[in-house]
């Protein structure tokens, strides 16, 4: 199929569903087996099940749309000119992974000129599929949306290592939100913003991300009834962080993360 064709949510989805189907083949051979791990040049670490699962994926695009691009973490970018680009995480926490834990996923977004147009968040143990397009989100067949959340002092929210907050932006203003909601956990990477689209948590936020990590968390935020923006509530497409949350309550959250 040339990139000129149209391509509809009824196509799309049911490959989405196949690249998560052949990296879960690896990323299961894996978990919690014997491996090496290793330490890229900004010293996080990576494995042969990240490596496998995005060879994996990769090798189903370049078949079935071989004239679309591919971005990937562990991987230089392949056909970088094309109008659609697929976007892969393969394993979205892979210090989660090496720990044994499950709170880990695969991330594929699909891009039209700039434009993430699909997004799925796959958790390969439990075998949860969420796919958005921007306009209605999915978990499993199911539609899923974020849950009523008009306060801060009733909200949940999530992140990754706080440190990293006052590292890349406004620590003072992250102290003075996580004061303010019911509840703040760490429940980092792409399962927080599972858990803001599928009505669990209200905020999720990242400081700091990569394009591998954000761009399929834009659709299914949107999808779900929510909101994402960057750090400064900007376009998140631009950016270079990530707030998401159930929608009511966004501009506050802005406020008072950026509050001087």
């Amino acid at each position: 199929m040339n990139a000129a064709d149209t391509l509809s949510t009824e196509t799309l989805i049911p490959f989405a569903r196949e690249l998560a189907d052949a990296s879960t083949l690896i990323i299961r051979q894996w978990f919690r087996a014997d491996y090496n791990v290793e330490l890229k040049a900004d010293l996080s670490p990576v494995t042969i099940a990240d490596r496998g699962a995005e060879e994996a994926m990769r090798a189903l695009i370049m078949s079935r749309f071989p004239d679309h691009g591919i971005m990937g973490e562990e991987f230089s970018q392949h056909n970088p000119g094309a109008d659609y680009q697929w976007v892969l995480d393969p394993i979205d926490g892979t210090k989660a992974f090496i720990s044994g834990s499950y709170l880990f996923g695969t991330l594929i977004a699909l891009l039209h000129e700039g434009r993430p147009v699909l997004g799925v968040i796959h958790h390969p143990l439990l075998n949860d599929f969420l796919v958005g397009d921007g306009r209605q989100t999915w978990l499993n067949d199911r539609r899923v949306h974020v849950r009523p959340c008009h306060s801060l002092q009733d909200a949940i929210l999530l992140g990754g290592p706080h440190w990293n907050v006052f590292k890349y932006q406004q620590g003072a203003g992250f102290e003075r939100l996580s004061k303010q909601v019911q509840r703040y956990n760490n429940w980092g990477d792409c399962h927080g913003y599972y858990l803001v689209a599928t009505g669990g948590a209200d905020i999720m936020i990242d400081p700091i991300l990569e394009v591998w990590d954000l761009m399929a968390l834009i659709p299914i935020i949107e999808g779900a009834g929510g909101r994402i923006t960057d750090w400064q509530g900007n376009d998140a497409v631009q950016g270079r962080s990530a707030v998401a949350t159930a929608g009511a309550i966004h501009p506050q959250v802005i406020h008072m993360l950026n509050e001087a």
